[in-house]
């Protein structure tokens, strides 16, 4: 596995490909995001990491400035632009009610998500998946994106975001951003 990782060191999603990146997904103003687990720019806990490197996949715990008047919903992201992939790998998708003001460790858990937390598939599972990088591949960046969306997220015919849309057709669906806060930390596998 190792071998793997030292072979795709170089391969990298990259930065552009976030949602933070997306047109429609801009935003002038700001929320302060930030966890009590891992500071902006710093190495998140074991605890966290998927449970194949010895972690638990336990959601970080979240916080975040008060949101604009007019927020109709919250949309989270979590990504990997470090992927030996063409596109960041995502590691959660939630949609959030405007009331939430935080989010508890494992606030994104499959079994039993934050009240006001509703979870959308993330690719191959719903919920969050811990960082799980490749051996030898080096430090990967997770990035945890939070948009405050004016208008409530529609994807397709419906009125609604049914849970098993694609994260592409969830993102290409959110637009009217009044405020967005952004949390980057690094986990590398040992």
């Amino acid at each position: 596995m190792a071998v793997l990782g030292k072979l795709l060191k170089n391969r990298r999603a990259g930065q552009a490909g976030l949602a933070w990146n997306a047109p429609n997904l801009a935003g002038e103003n700001t929320l302060a995001l930030s966890s009590p687990d891992f500071g902006d720019q710093e190495t998140i806990p074991i605890v966290h990491a998927g449970r194949g490197l010895g972690g638990k996949d336990l959601s970080p715990a979240l916080a975040w400035d008060a949101v604009p008047a007019g927020t109709a919903q919250l949309l989270l992201v979590i990504e990997d632009p470090d992927a030996p992939t063409a596109v960041p790998n995502n590691h959660g998708i939630a949609l959030l009610d405007p009331s939430v003001t935080g989010l508890a460790q494992g606030g994104l858990d499959i079994e039993s998500p934050a009240a006001g937390v509703r979870l959308l598939s993330a690719g191959s599972r719903r919920g969050y998946r811990g960082p799980a990088p490749r051996k030898g591949h080096g430090p990967h960046r997770y990035v945890f994106q939070l948009f405050a969306l004016a208008e409530p997220l529609v994807v397709g015919a419906g009125s609604a975001v049914p849970d098993s849309a694609a994260p592409r057709d969830v993102l290409a669906a959110a637009g009217g951003v009044l405020a967005r806060g952004r949390l980057d930390g690094f986990y590398e596998r040992a």
